[in-house]
């Protein structure tokens, strides 16, 4: 069994590539270093690609569908069925009234307590228009125990003028005639007992009749019987969707007056439909952290189930938030290994984002570093001391300190055309332990979008591989093939700095043993982080049983990814605008066409399609604008380790998706927070830039060549992603 090295989940190293067959030499004094070649077509590109390795398509033709999103019938209704979790408030709301001094964020994106067991639901929505009558059907669909109580409203007021964090036009309750008319609705019951219907348009004044276009905000608010069966709170708010007669759900933006409810543009989806409605709560930190928009209703409750998962302690079984008041998952009370890096997924990626930035002589113990022998082959031989990365904690205070840190940084300055200088800078580690033949400092990456990424099919990649640069435009790009751990099967490699894992389930298993020392059914015995002979042998039961693999799997899946920030929303007047909303449209505009000139897009390709398998139709058939090709560049001798993973080699870095870029400096808690590139040791994108080379290293000397004011508009741009 071949085991790869990497351990993070997903990775962002800014490698922007050459696109065309410009000499690497600086422009003439003067030249317009912007005016090349467009980059060339993906079937050039792919024109030398030579024989394929006999592959497995992750997801093959005839994938079971988990539940439908949304469907059209014989006589033209249109339904769609839209999952739903608990929040705490609304989505306009902040911490303060709208033209107060700022009092801190809302509470629109938090998780409350009990989020994850009894308090997800749904609502099919049955879309009469289409089929010509003047009727919309709405059902509320529970997903476990009884709620009761549960209002509805819908449209909101935009004839008031006062209406402002909230407020609507029609608000209803789902009477059940089986509970004497009262709002009381079960899990499982036939879908008419708790249903409310509207046949007109209540945004206007008088009402209008329904047609198609018409704007509908949806704010379902969901209450528990009381007492709760676990004790938790009883009632809740929830998403405030947009649904478009005759279309469905959109992702929203507001715009005049107050705000309003209005589609995105198809081009600031980032994540297609997945992607994530714009944020007036004031909550950027928590952009991450939330589901895909057009997430099922079965598949709300997986989303919180996992994520409880992924947010447990191995240790004492507590969550992450509110610690003293969630109930403990009092299955993996010290499920924690001997020797680990942390003790919970989260601990790794701040919320859903990257390692923590950590200083000179600080313990790297949200990175992993990976370590090895040396290779056999495509094989990597495990390191005697730590095996295939460096555990650098140990429950045992008698153990070995097997702590890594930076001991110093190696640096140069690169001075610009128009005097700005770059100082890039290179780490240099300190080792407790014994010093490793092969090691890489690998940073945890953010956790957005992984379920569009898995849903790319097989061919699309391979349309946009040269490895033989046919072309000669400079830029190859080839796949890394992955042996699965669990079946032998050849797959694409898709996760990870080198693209090392194939699937979310591999790259959970792969990360559980390995930062954590708990086990699961993809490596069933901790000896697996060595290399050892019976890895695949379980002995005991594993840690993480199968459905709990399934569910941290399936939330990785369905986080959805932040819209485009490139519009600007209509605040109204005098009121506050936060910094996620300070932007420049035309200079965003700017700054991508600088970018498609200086042939970045040559590796971070803008725009991919997901196929029509994958499990989840969340994630089939999404136009997605992730900048990657998820193939291997060789990106020269100064970002390059001395590891090699699978078939690819040290120099070798798969492109990672820019999505999320705009949204670290929130995430992270600051801008001084933010770390790029593999091992974190770039502190803009700037710097991150100015460590291309190989095949990146044409578009680099394109960027540093153009104006300040050039180069900022590209950063602005990728700001906005």
């Amino acid at each position: 069994m071949r085991h790869a090295i990497a351990i993070a989940t997903l990775a962002l190293m800014l490698s922007a590539c050459a696109g065309n067959d410009t000499p690497l030499t600086e422009p003439a004094n003067g030249a317009d270093a912007t005016n090349i070649a467009p980059r060339t077509a993906v079937s050039a590109r792919n024109a030398g690609r030579g024989a394929l390795p006999a592959y497995s398509e992750l997801f093959p033709q005839g994938t079971e569908l988990v539940e439908q999103l949304s469907y059209t019938e014989a006589d033209g209704t249109l339904v769609t069925l839209m999952g739903m979790r608990p929040t705490e408030r609304h989505a306009r709301e902040r911490g303060e009234d709208w033209f107060a001094p700022d009092n801190g964020p809302g509470r629109y994106l938090t998780f409350p307590t009990f989020y994850f067991q009894n308090r997800t639901f749904g609502l099919e929505i049955r879309d009469g228009v289409p089929a010509g009558r003047q009727r919309i059907e709405v059902y509320l669909r529970v997903n476990d125990g009884t709620f009761d109580g549960t209002t509805f409203s819908l449209f909101r007021n935009i004839n008031n003028p006062n209406v402002r964090d909230y407020g609507w036009s029609l608000n209803y309750g789902f009477n059940n005639p089986k509970e004497n008319n009262l709002p009381i609705c079960h899990a499982g019951q036939p879908r008419e007992d708790c249903m409310m219907v509207f046949q007109s348009n209540w945004r206007t004044s008088p009402h209008s009749p329904l047609k198609i276009g018409d704007k509908i905000e949806l704010a379902p608010a969901p209450r528990l019987k009381r007492p709760t069966v676990d004790g938790g709170g009883d009632r809740y708010y929830s998403f405030e969707q947009l649904y478009i007669v005759g279309v469905g759900l959109r992702p929203w933006y507001g715009v005049a007056p107050n705000l309003d409810s209005h589609p995105l543009p198809d081009a600031t989806l980032l994540g297609g439909l997945t992607s994530v409605s714009y944020n007036y709560s004031d909550e950027p930190m928590r952009m991450f952290q939330q589901m895909a928009n057009n997430i099922g209703i079965a598949n709300a409750k997986r989303f919180v189930e996992g994520r409880r998962l992924f947010h447990t302690s191995f240790v004492d079984g507590r969550h992450s938030e509110h610690p003293t008041v969630n109930p403990v998952f009092a299955a993996h009370i010290g499920q924690r290994g001997p020797r680990y890096n942390q003790s919970s997924c989260i601990a790794c990626h701040t919320a859903n984002g990257r390692s923590a930035a950590t200083a000179v002589g600080a313990r790297l113990d949200t990175l992993s570093i990976l370590a090895a022998a040396g290779e056999s082959g495509a094989i990597a031989l495990p390191d005697a001391t730590y095996g295939f990365n460096i555990q650098q904690n140990a429950q045992d205070a008698a153990a070995p300190d097997y702590g890594v840190s930076v001991a110093s940084y190696e640096v140069a300055t690169r001075t610009l055309h128009d005097g700005e200088t770059i100082e890039l800078r290179k780490p240099v580690y300190a080792f407790k332990g014994p010093v490793p033949a092969r090691y890489s400092a690998r940073q945890a990456p953010q956790v957005i979008g992984l379920g569009l990424l898995e849903a790319v099919a097989e061919s699309t990649v391979l349309a946009l591989s040269d490895p033989e640069d046919a072309n000669g435009d400079g830029i190859k790009g080839i796949p890394n093939w992955i042996e699965d751990p669990e079946t032998g099967r050849t797959l694409l490699g898709r996760f990870g700095w080198k693209a090392s894992k194939a699937s979310l389930r591999q790259q959970v298993g792969d990360a559980l043993v390995k930062d954590i020392g708990v086990t699961s059914p993809v490596f069933p015995q901790r000896s697996c982080q060595r290399g050892g002979a019976d890895c695949r042998i379980a002995t005991a039961p594993v840690s993480v049983a199968e459905t709990e693999l399934q569910r941290i799997a399936e939330y990785l899946a369905l986080i959805g990814v932040p819209a485009q920030r490139s519009v600007r929303s209509d605040y109204p007047t005098g009121m506050r605008v936060p910094l996620e909303h300070q932007i420049d449209p035309d200079r965003i505009g700017a700054g991508a066409a600088l970018f498609e000139r200086s042939g970045c897009s040559a590796c971070h390709t803008p725009t991919l399609k997901t196929g029509s398998t994958h499990p989840f139709a969340e994630l089939r058939d999404q136009t997605i604008h992730p900048y990657t090709d998820l193939l291997l560049h060789d990106m020269g001798p100064g970002l390059a380790d001395n590891l090699a993973e699978g078939r690819a080699a040290p120099e070798q870095w798969r492109t990672p998706p820019l999505w999320g870029l705009g949204s670290l400096r929130f995430v992270q808690g600051g801008a001084q927070n933010v770390r790029y590139l593999h091992d974190g040791r770039a502190r803009s994108l700037i710097e991150a830039i100015g460590w291309h080379g190989g095949e990146g290293e044409a578009s680099r000397r394109r960027f540093e060549a153009l104006s300040a004011d050039e180069r900022a508009a590209v950063v602005a741009f990728l700001e906005s992603l």
